[in-house]
């Protein structure tokens, strides 16, 4: 068995962050904390951030930072997570989320490393043109790369396997620059740290995970 990690995965939309973050935690026998899945299940709890969290959500409006940094440290507390290590997916989005993180795993011995997937806007735009989305659980699929084993259903649950209304070029452009703003100043901070990978994330999905876990395992031999 191997062994646990603390990791958070980078990468904008179509570089394959969800799947990597569902291949790392399977390898490394952690959750995946995607930050969907997280604020639904706090909802879903009753918890107290989880309330809080649902009044922005029901009325459709940007969940303040001190409540996504309370769910998420809801989450981290559970006994899975705080055992063996977690893949974050989704969270932090800012340097002063990244703080709060900092702070939250301080007792733990902080963050393992911070993976960033780089690929340019061509391949981008490529892979979420193919891209497809269980509409059940989330799940994703590339119908050239990785698709279902039965065309149209979920490996996972069984659910509908759609291609999402916005993943159209406009729309992705516009989600590319959003990213490359906000989150710049994000990838300089764990640069800074000393706990930022910047990883490869062209090829199939089994290269880019073993392009990772040796990053990892390099890293590891060399503390």
């Amino acid at each position: 068995m191997n062994p646990g990690a603390r990791l958070l995965v980078l990468g904008k939309q179509g570089a394959g962050k969800g799947t990597q973050a569902v291949r790392l935690s399977r390898h490394y026998v952690v959750p995946h904390i995607s930050t969907g899945d997280t604020f639904r299940a706090a909802v879903r709890s009753g918890s107290e951030f989880g309330k809080r969290a649902q009044v922005y959500l029901e009325a459709g409006e940007l969940v303040p930072d001190e409540v996504v940094i309370g769910v998420v440290q809801e989450r981290l507390t559970r006994s899975d997570a705080s055992h063996r290590g977690f893949v974050l997916d989704g969270f932090p989005r800012t340097v002063h989320q990244a703080e709060a993180l900092t702070k939250m795993l301080e007792p733990k011995g902080g963050l393992d490393l911070a993976i960033d997937l780089e690929i340019d806007t061509p391949h981008v735009l490529a892979r979420l043109a193919s891209r497809r989305v269980c509409s059940d659980c989330g799940a994703n699929y590339s119908v050239t790369e990785d698709p279902p084993r039965v065309p149209g259903i979920c490996d996972e649950c069984g659910g509908e396997v759609v291609q999402r209304d916005d993943d159209t070029e406009g729309a992705i452009r516009r989600r590319l620059e959003l990213y490359e703003q906000q989150t710049a100043p994000l990838i300089s901070w764990y640069e800074d740290q000393g706990l930022l990978a910047r990883m490869n994330g062209l090829g199939t999905p089994d290269e880019v995970t073993e392009r990772i876990v040796s990053e990892i395992e390099r890293r590891q031999r060399c503390r």
